[in-house]
């Protein structure tokens, strides 16, 4: 059970007393009448067949207060899209799934790619994006939850707690970050947010000096959670990444658009596992190295938008900076394992340290290379001004898949 402590600039909503489920959804159910409630699903098709997202979605299916739920599918043919349909069609509430492989989606794409007004980059980033411009172009929701469909220990209230910050008509955010204790199987996990993120954000303070941005980062407990919910006019105006760089770009998005007050962060989970990355420690081009580089290089760029001059010298200060209070926080963990009784492998642990350091080097050294990179992608506003029915576009074009293939799939079921 977490403490009341309110640390930093943005909200602590903590888990004080366990409160009974059943009255934090009687409570949701009263909330959506008045703002409906909706889900973003953002997955691969490969999830359908792993043991976390069946589960998910039998907890989902019993969820009264929501009144949508829309699934981005990546990396599926039409035989998957069609299984994927089968498969989510034991959902109630109404719901769509999004086959941005598929040949409608793909050539809206093509015509946002030919005005560069598209992603560049596939991945989570991008399926976000198009969910978001389907929820704005379906109206049915007035507040979204996010989670990722790879959660091994998910609960329903998760679900719940995520979404009472920005469903409650009371209270006044627009958006909730969730956080939990990334502890799973007697190990401390979440190392590229313990090692990399919350030490990189502490040397940063020190080397570039006092900044709000960097006030406002340090306030999360876990900013690399996948989990977030907000209000539908927060899509309009967001700029996104496509790379790893999702949650940390999410978060400076809502600190550019927004005072620290309409921001909280909400304890909703006890424990929480899901899939995890390799390491990577011999390419760049995948796993936590990857991500390691990705996130770097967003926190980078948001600085020197704010003004801040980077040079060489001044990315390997910041190494240097990084790496000594890294390894200062390995010492901390590896004492919160022992008194926890959790296992805690200080060689991996300073190996992932030893990659981080020289990780954000080469994503200095990308940036200093590459100062005209913009990784963003436009806001849907920015795209609405440019072809003004783009919404309706891609609503029309998820009705069409929709429609055509659940047909044929009754077909085969009176004819197969």
């Amino acid at each position: 059970m977490a403490d009341f402590y309110q640390n930093g600039v943005v909200t602590t909503l903590h888990n004080l007393s366990q409160r009974d489920p059943a009255t934090f959804e009687d409570e949701l159910l009263e909330f959506s009448k008045e703002r409906p409630l909706g889900l973003i699903l953002p997955s691969l098709y490969s999830e359908l067949e792993t043991k976390a997202l069946p589960d998910i979605i039998n907890k989902i299916k019993d969820v009264k207060y929501l009144s949508q739920i829309v699934i981005g599918l990546d990396r599926a043919n039409l035989d998957q899209y069609k299984h994927a349909l089968k498969f989510f069609k034991q959902l109630p509430q109404h719901h769509r799934v999004l086959w941005n492989d598929g040949p409608r989606l793909q050539a809206i794409d093509a015509k946002l790619q030919a005005l560069e007004l598209a992603p560049k980059q596939q991945g989570k980033g991008r399926n976000v994006w198009y969910c978001m411009g389907y929820i704005l172009a379906s109206k049915k929701a007035e507040s979204i939850a996010l989670h990722d469909c790879d959660i091994l220990t998910y609960d329903r209230q998760l679900l719940d707690r995520l979404l009472y910050p920005v469903a409650n008509p009371s209270f006044n955010y627009e958006f909730t970050k969730g956080f939990y204790a990334r502890v799973a199987s007697g190990k401390i996990n979440g190392r590229v947010s313990r090692l990399l993120v919350t030490p990189l954000i502490k040397a940063l303070k020190k080397t570039v000096g006092h900044s709000d941005y960097l006030e406002y980062m340090d306030s999360f407990l876990y900013p690399l959670a996948g989990e977030f919910a907000f209000r539908r006019d927060v899509l309009t105006d967001i700029r996104i990444p496509s790379d790893w760089g999702l949650e940390i770009g999410v978060l400076s998005e809502m600190h550019r658009n927004y005072s620290a007050n309409r921001i909280c962060q909400v304890d909703i989970a006890s424990t929480y596992d899901h899939k995890h990355q390799d390491l990577s420690l011999d390419s760049t081009d995948g796993g936590l190295s990857k991500m390691s580089i990705d996130i770097s290089k967003a926190l980078i760029r948001k600085l020197a938008t704010h003004g801040e001059t980077f040079t060489a010298e001044r990315f390997r200060t910041l190494k240097a900076t990084y790496y000594r209070i890294a390894l200062d926080y390995v010492e901390t963990y590896r004492h919160d394992a022992i008194m926890n009784g959790l296992s805690l492998d200080i060689h991996s642990e300073e190996k992932a340290v030893e990659m981080f350091a020289q990780n954000i080097l080469t994503a200095g050294n990308t940036f200093l290379e590459q100062p005209m990179e913009t990784p963003f992608i436009p806001s849907w506003s920015r795209v609405i001004s440019a072809i003004p029915d783009i919404l309706e576009q891609i609503q029309q074009a998820v009705e069409l898949d929709t429609q055509e293939f659940e047909a044929a799939l009754n077909e085969d079921k009176v004819y197969g």
